[in-house]
């Protein structure tokens, strides 16, 4: 076996994605048991919610995080809705997969990322960039496109996964491998040759005589730049036919990887963290702003200056409140009016004709 990564020391990630019956899960399958062969054990990953018997031992399954049936229950949704939504709420937890695979990359040369069978919930959902993006930005990362070529004799269905292809090509951006599945059941010759050869191909369409051989054949010149740079490889997921052209074609995609895609994410990483940062500066520089100028330092004793009896902010907090009330007591004590005396003046006289009438009392009693 052609040894993928040889030089890499983090595990290569490998994101099975194809179309519902395509075979993506008995692919699995197959490179599972390949790999334990040749004493290389996978860590192996199951992102099918909905599937009902894995047959393969899975170290992660999603199915023990998110019980999908009771996600259609509580949220009321049908198939495909459950199915996003399970991988929604998997994704939110998605740093803790990151910390399994990172502890088991030195036991583990490949990952195994078997996707649900909708291809589309996977391809164009949040939760599907989110985990692609999560697993290319640490890891070597590829795409196997799988394809039922026993489905595909018809240049028009050919026409349509390969238009699928493209587009998840450049959704992902990254290195890419066309697993043309099934070739128990018909050699994948043919549709090399299609891809190879565009008059072969005009041939073929010519005995089709639908409406849409026509756009067909003009999305056959479209997609004649993305054939020339697309790896393709023949496999049966039954047979077990095809697994050292397909590690060998994963070879080469880690090299295009290390060489193109990584200092592509490491820019954009860069390139956010930059951002973050002037966010952060923007922010502080904001907040500064809204403070005004704090003196750091009292001034000189005997300056004079208003600094000097300009309070700090954080005595501003803790008197608030007390200031107004200090304030209106001093301007109090320098009125013009002396409160205490004035009062004294109106309690001396009550108190001394009160003094008076006691003694007048008093005797007058005594005396009978």
């Amino acid at each position: 076996m052609a040894a993928a990564g040889a030089g890499v020391s983090s595990p290569v990630c490998i994101l099975v994605l194809g179309m519902a019956g395509s075979g993506k899960t008995a692919l699995v399958q197959r490179l599972t048991a390949y790999l334990h062969s040749k004493n290389s054990p996978p860590y192996v990953i199951n992102l099918d919610p909905a599937v009902h018997e894995l047959p393969f031992p899975a170290n992660i399954d999603i199915r023990d995080t998110v019980k999908y049936k009771e996600v259609m229950k509580q949220y009321g949704l049908g198939p495909n809705g459950g199915i996003v939504t399970s991988l929604n709420l998997f994704a939110t937890r998605f740093d803790q997969v990151m910390k399994f695979i990172e502890k088991r990359q030195n036991a583990s040369q490949y990952v195994l990322i078997d996707t649900p069978g909708q291809i589309e919930v996977f391809t164009w959902s949040a939760s599907g960039t989110i985990i692609t993006e999560a697993l290319a930005s640490s890891f070597p990362c590829l795409v196997v496109y799988v394809m039922d070529t026993s489905r595909s004799t018809n240049p028009v269905t050919f026409m349509s996964n390969m238009l699928y292809a493209c587009s998840i090509l450049y959704k992902t951006k990254l290195p890419f491998i066309v697993a043309m599945n099934k070739t128990d059941i018909i050699d994948h010759s043919f549709a090399v040759e299609w891809m190879q050869d565009f008059e072969v191909f005009q041939d073929a369409l010519n005995q089709e005589t639908s409406y849409a051989s026509n756009l067909t054949r003009s999305m056959s010149l479209v997609l004649d730049e993305f054939y020339s740079s697309l790896k393709v490889v023949g496999v049966s997921a039954v047979q077990g036919t095809g697994m050292e052209e397909f590690f060998e074609q994963v070879s080469s995609a880690v090299d295009e990887y290390e060489r193109e895609y990584r200092p592509e994410y490491e820019r954009l990483r860069k390139k956010m963290e930059k951002a973050e940062s002037q966010r952060q500066r923007e922010q502080l520089d904001r907040l500064q702003q809204d403070m005004g100028t704090v003196p750091m330092e009292n001034s000189p004793a005997g300056s004079g200056s208003a600094a000097e009896a300009a309070p700090d902010p954080s005595a501003l907090i803790l008197t608030r409140g007390t200031l107004e009330e200090e304030e209106e007591a001093l301007e109090s004590d320098t009125d013009d009016v002396d409160h205490q005396v004035t009062e004294e003046s109106h309690e001396e006289p009550a108190f001394r004709n009160f003094l008076q009438e006691a003694k007048q009392r008093y005797p007058a009693r005594s005396s009978h």
